[in-house]
């Protein structure tokens, strides 16, 4: 697809699609223009009807995104303004978590501060055996601006990430397997993020869709509130032309062919 991206790529595999951050010499820190280029990307990455998952990684072997761009920050000139900084980094975010496919962030080298936070703004994650990871703010005299406060504790526990936060300190691959950040750790976190996009997208897509709006909006109010919201979403899940071919095909023993309706 032709763009005038200058410090990601958008390329499509298949049904899928793929956001790779380019800006090797600063270790694919996200400076203004960047996230600018990330929310357009992602609107894009829709527009082919095909594409049923999205895939976020870093150009090259040593950073995923190693950052916000801390240079930029000598500009924020009062609470005002940094308020602004992290309003504008936690929407982005949230416009990758709100996408209505499965996201993937191949964690291929550092992710640190605002790269761990474009990280856990995906559904999976999936990490080379060589990245580190973390959110080393407190060290620069700062906290987390793009989320990192409040997905971490959801993903981990508050005791475990506010022992992260608060150290600064990096996590190997073992250490965040381990401590459920990431959900795979292998020595291609490209190559095996494909794979598990292709046993995802198998599947039913009007289900994954509606099964990850479960999951995101139930974690927001209490056990009752998320079990009515299941109950509302396989409601509409049941009427779909996609389950009568799922239940037909299960009990004829062949491959279902859904059809996305």
């Amino acid at each position: 697809m032709d763009t005038d991206f200058k410090h990601l790529t958008l390329d499509f595999e298949n049904e899928v699609a793929i956001i790779t951050i380019s800006r090797p010499k600063a270790m694919n820190a996200l400076n203004n223009e960047l996230l600018q280029e990330l929310a357009l990307a992602l609107e894009m990455s829709l527009e082919p009807p095909e594409v049923q998952a999205l895939i976020i990684t870093g150009e090259g072997d040593r950073a995923f995104v190693a950052g916000a761009d801390i240079a930029e920050f000598n500009n924020i000139g009062s609470a005002f303004e940094g308020r602004e900084v992290a309003l504008n980094g936690q929407d982005i975010m949230s416009s990758v978590s709100a996408m209505p496919v499965p996201t993937i962030a191949a964690i291929n080298g550092f992710a640190l501060g605002g790269g761990l936070e474009l990280a856990l703004a995906c559904d999976l994650r999936v990490m080379a055996k060589t990245a580190k990871l973390g959110l080393p703010e407190v060290g620069l005299g700062l906290i987390p601006g793009f989320g990192g406060t409040q997905r971490l504790p959801r993903l981990i526990g508050e005791g475990r990430a506010l022992e992260l936060i608060l150290t600064g300190r990096h996590v190997g691959a073992d250490e965040a397997l381990q401590m459920g950040i990431v959900n795979r750790v292998v020595d291609d976190a490209l190559q095996e993020s494909l794979t598990l996009a292709h046993s995802i997208i198998k599947n039913g897509p009007v289900a994954i869709g509606l099964a990850k709006e479960a999951v995101r909006r139930g974690m927001v109010g209490t056990l009752n509130d998320g079990l009515e919201i299941e109950a509302d979403l396989f409601g509409m899940v049941a009427t779909t032309a996609d389950m009568k071919e799922g239940v037909a095909a299960f009990l004829a023993k062949r491959k279902p062919e859904f059809k996305g309706e």
